[in-house]
């Protein structure tokens, strides 16, 4: 691996601040301390800071040279409302949230980036770095771009990155088009008229509607969705009934969709409407649906896309650079960045999906933590991309 030595001799001062990070977990837009750490950090090394990006969010400005060209680099900061289940000194400080998912580690990554970037300054144009809220749920990349953050901060093109269990230290995952799918909420309530249990025929039974409904809503993925076009129709919550002798008036359905195209996510929408009032005629009940659009699929442009392969083969080898992995249907808000500007959402290898004690540990695990070794590798690709996208004719 061709990691900047300069960086790698800050590994240990940039684990320190990660590790920091991780104690004091913040939430959806109340990452006030961790804003802060950010911004103090970016003011010493000599970066514009600008506070307050929709709520909690920091936004830096490195311009070097007279190109008019800038990139956009971003990080996410917030954390998860878990209860952590590690040991370590480094453990969450705050009960009931932790960093599960290593947005400490990419805001550390980015920062350690801005670091060498404002000492070599071996660019033409400017670097945005983008330390964005509300990752996790809230949409806090969707509250950036409605603010307004591409007319503050004009970029040519906006890239992001994100730390996998699973792939190798010392690897990446880049592909071209989706790699992140849509995701979706839906709330279905199923009222029916309420009957004692012996007696059904004085009632209609919201519970079997509602569970011809759960059957009903997988003929979408598997006779309305194309064969080749991968869809997620997950019912998660069934609400009915207190009593054991008693039919009630209502159920309630909840759950997610997930797709990796626009087009998919409009079929499914309508199917689950046909569907719904479908199971209305059918059991006499009234069916409302409730669908909600949540983030829309990550989808990496092509040239980006093979700027950032070749920047992690110069790195890290051609054959540690995987474009075989198959996008995940977990979905990330970097998408409403990437709906407005063309670029390319990497995962760079966090190692095995174990935690030291053994215990399989993907992402939003209460025994995650962030890989360390990584660190300098995640800034170094940072660094070499700025430098090959705003190269210094």
């Amino acid at each position: 691996m061709k990691i900047i030595e300069a960086i790698r001799d800050r590994q240990s001062g940039l684990a320190e601040i990660r590790r920091d990070i991780h104690a004091h977990p913040e939430t959806a837009f109340a990452e006030l301390r961790t804003a802060e750490v950010i911004a103090r950090h970016l003011e010493r090394i000599g970066i514009e800071v600008h506070r307050g990006v929709a709520k909690t969010g920091v936004v830096g400005v490195l311009r070097v040279g007279s190109s008019r060209r800038a990139i956009g680099l971003r990080a996410d900061m917030d954390a998860l409302p878990i209860q952590e289940r590690n040991s370590f000194d480094h453990c969450s400080r705050n009960p009931g949230r932790m960093h599960a998912c290593g947005h400490d580690g990419h805001t550390t990554m980015l920062l350690g980036a801005a670091e060498y970037l404002a000492a070599t300054r071996q660019f033409d144009g400017a670097v945005v770095f983008i330390f964005q809220p509300a990752e996790e749920g809230e949409g806090g990349g969707r509250a950036m771009v409605e603010e307004g953050l591409f007319e503050r901060f004009p970029v040519e093109s906006v890239y992001g990155m994100h730390n996998w269990p699973g792939l190798g230290v010392g690897q990446f995952a880049v592909r071209a088009g989706p790699m992140m799918a849509g995701s979706d909420e839906f709330e279905i309530t199923v009222t029916g008229h309420g009957a004692h249990a012996a007696m059904p025929h004085q009632g209609v039974d919201p519970v079997l509607a509602g569970s011809a409904l759960v059957q009903a809503l997988q003929s979408i993925v598997s006779r309305n969705v194309h064969p080749v076009d991968s869809v997620v129709i997950s019912v998660t919550q069934f609400h009915a009934g207190e009593a054991y002798n008693v039919i009630p008036d209502l159920a309630l359905l909840r759950g997610t969709v997930r797709a990796f195209k626009p087009e998919v996510q409009d079929l499914c929408e309508a199917a689950m409407q046909r569907v719904c009032d479908g199971i209305a005629a059918g059991f006499g009940a009234r069916v409302v649906l409730d669908y909600r659009r949540g983030y829309p699929p990550t989808i990496n442009a092509a040239a980006e896309a093979e700027v950032c392969r070749e920047v992690a083969g110069r790195l890290v080898g051609e054959a540690n650079v995987r474009g075989d992995m198959q996008p995940s249907m977990g979905a990330e808000d970097f998408s409403f960045m990437l709906n407005v500007k063309p670029g390319c959402y990497v995962w760079i290898g966090n190692g095995a999906a174990e935690n030291p004690a053994g215990s399989s540990c993907m992402l939003h695990n209460p025994h995650y933590d962030f890989n360390d070794e990584i660190i300098a590798l995640g800034a170094t690709y940072w660094v070499r991309l700025v430098e090959r996208v705003l190269a210094d004719a």
